[in-house]
């Protein structure tokens, strides 16, 4: 399809960006798509490693190096977002858990809006899994899908979002429980991670998983969903090592359904591994190599407290609930 001016593609459909800025990636999604049906085209999809959330947790702040990778991505995406004709109008930027939390988000706002031309919205918890059960759940309809209503989870790297619904959504939740934040919180040491972790360090991130979730339980009926769906990489890394990928190839991961037991034994393969040894498994992105055994030990204890027999696997989460958003608009 041909792009024009305003940001639309020919006939009905709508050319829009989507920005997501977490603590761990930064992500862009280039799509044209049907405002009626909802069908979503990708243009371009990308996603890129900064550790925007390197070190929030400890001290409160964006790191001057984070937000400089931060920013050397934006200026790739912008070069992108251009040459496919998306307008600002059409670009919607989303900023998640790390700059929610940093005393020095203004200096992350301005820089973004100097690259890119628009202002990113620094949305709460609760937004955060509206856009992400959007996302995930848009095309979950029909007799060769799972049933809902659906639980759907977001493992970050700062947080983890929860949401129940079926056609809508019924309650949400979001806890500061993420990859990133479990690793620096409990496998640091020294500037350096335990590598790789011991028993008590492995108790105390679950302990951590276990208190999330039981804040989460006050609000979220979790028992009340049929199907679990499982989101970003964390979620998307354990499939594709479940699933013995020779690399990794989101058509095969999109909707995969990995059972309980071989999350667990993947779990328990990537927490006994070495850095070396988990940077060696083909699909392992080299961003996920530290901080994907927290992530994978959060998606364990989900499933062992939920009951969930499996894990529905999506690609589609929070980048593709931004692109429907602007293109309803």
């Amino acid at each position: 399809m041909t792009g024009t001016a305003n940001g639309t593609a020919s006939g009905a459909t709508v050319r829009v960006a989507a920005i997501d800025c977490g603590t761990n990636s930064i992500r862009l999604l280039v799509a044209d798509i049907d405002p009626d049906t909802g069908e979503l085209t990708d243009l371009d999809r990308r996603m890129t490693i900064v550790r925007l959330g390197q070190g929030v947790d400890r001290t409160g702040r964006l790191a001057p190096e984070a937000l400089e990778r931060t920013f050397a991505a934006c200026r790739e995406y912008a070069e992108v977002i251009r040459a496919h004709g998306v307008t600002p109008g059409r670009t919607r930027f989303v900023a998640t858990s790390a700059s929610r939390d940093a005393e020095n988000r203004g200096d992350f706002v301005r820089g973004v809006v100097d690259i890119l031309g628009v202002e990113p919205e620094v949305i709460t918890g609760d937004q955060e899994a509206e856009l992400s059960f959007t996302g995930a759940t848009r095309e979950l309809a029909g007799a060769e899908h799972p049933e809902g209503p659906y639980l759907v989870v977001d493992i970050g790297g700062g947080s983890t979002e929860f949401v129940v619904g079926g056609e809508g959504v019924r309650a949400a939740r979001s806890v500061d429980v993420g990859c990133v934040r479990l690793t620096e919180r409990h496998l640091l040491r020294d500037g350096a991670i335990t590598d790789p972790p011991s028993q008590a360090q492995i108790a105390a991130m679950r302990a951590d998983a276990e208190a999330a979730l039981d804040l989460v339980e006050k609000t979220v009926p979790l028992a009340g969903a049929r199907t679990l769906v499982g989101l970003a990489g964390s979620v998307t890394t354990v499939a594709a090592v479940a699933l013995e990928l020779p690399e990794y190839d989101p058509s095969a991961i999109h909707h995969s359904r990995i059972g309980a037991e071989k999350v667990a034994e993947v779990t328990a393969r990537l927490l006994a591994a070495t850095h070396d040894e988990r940077a060696a498994i083909p699909v392992m992105h080299p961003g996920r190599v530290d901080v994907i055994g927290a992530g994978a030990l959060v998606l364990q204890t989900i499933m062992e407290r939920t009951g969930a027999r499996e894990v529905v696997v999506s690609e589609h989460d929070i980048l593709d609930g931004i692109a429907h958003s602007r293109a309803a608009r």
